[in-house]
């Protein structure tokens, strides 16, 4: 077969190698669905894109999306990643400044702004809506436990995927948890979720130390564990803080983070991941920040069955 293109980038950093890993093939249009999810699997990344001939003409490409284990239909990550990539190999141009990503979760704008190193790519998250609301699922709390909880009660939440989110009542309490992983995997089993994703409000005073890096003027902190695709801890969840934003922009409309905010998230697991959200006015949810270009090459074979 011929040599296809691909991209490793490091999504969601401010300096390279703070981020969460992407690999991008280019040109793999006459793989087969096991094709793609072989490769993925052997790359062992959080998730692999394949970055495709569009199939609506209102488009500039279309993206599968694969973890090591399944097919996804939408990821922000992913998103933002690939639509770097395309950028820089000169795959595609922004018009008027926007790309339009075909995927599972339909046509999605992605923003482009600035040029190169400088390049900020936002994407609009899928439309948000809250199932369930409150700590009453006793899976839910089997996994909290004692931990001390935030203003907004835990939710259940889909737009794109599905997650559940909780509020901690401090960053320290949130940066210290040490979580029940099979219960979050049992959590996610129960509702066909991604798992859990936890956020607190960042508190300058609560951490003196020049350790914070570009964390030092985030207004949230997030962890997310989404074992239900069998993943311990994400370093930066693009979707999942979609929803996030969502679920404080319909509960808090008056409140400091109702036009967005900007997220700190991977230090847990020794990354440094920042996540800008934007919300706008009609409750509309733009999440976005920063990719880096760490490995350009080509894929010589697909990978082989057993």
């Amino acid at each position: 077969m011929s040599s296809l293109r691909y991209l490793q980038v490091d999504v969601f950093a401010e300096r390279a190698g703070g981020g969460n890993p992407l690999g991008v093939v280019f040109g793999a249009d006459a793989w087969s669905d096991q094709d793609m999810q072989r490769f993925a699997a052997w790359t062992n990344l959080v998730e692999t894109t394949f970055v495709l001939a569009p199939a609506e003409q209102a488009a500039s490409y279309r993206l599968r999306i694969f973890t090591p284990a399944k097919e996804i239909p939408f990821a922000g990550h992913p998103t933002i990643g690939s639509a770097h990539a395309a950028l820089e190999i000169g795959h595609v141009a922004p018009r008027d400044g926007l790309l339009i990503q075909e995927c599972a979760a339909g046509l999605l704008p992605i923003r482009v702004e600035g040029e190169a190193a400088a390049r900020q790519l936002y994407v609009q998250a899928p439309a948000a809506r809250i199932l369930r609301e409150g700590a009453d699922d006793p899976l839910l709390r089997t996994v909290i436990g004692d931990a001390p909880l935030g203003v907004l009660p835990p939710a259940f939440v889909e737009g794109g995927r599905r997650w559940w989110l909780a509020e901690f009542a401090s960053e320290s309490a949130l940066r210290a948890w040490r979580p029940d992983h099979a219960a979050i995997a049992a959590l996610a089993r129960a509702g066909d979720s991604l798992g859990l994703c936890c956020f607190a409000r960042a508190h300058a005073h609560e951490e003196k130390s020049s350790a914070r890096s570009a964390a030092r003027d985030c207004q949230l902190v997030v962890r997310a564990f989404p074992a239900g695709v069998g993943i311990v801890e994400d370093p930066a969840s693009g979707a999942a803080n979609g929803l996030i934003a969502a679920y404080i922009a319909q509960r808090e409309p008056q409140g400091a983070l109702a036009r967005g905010y900007r997220v700190s998230q991977g230090r847990e697991m020794g990354h440094d991941a920042t996540i800008d959200i934007r919300i706008e006015a009609d409750g509309a949810v733009w999440v976005g920040g920063r990719s880096h270009t760490i490995i350009d090459g080509r894929v010589l074979q697909r990978i082989a069955v057993g």
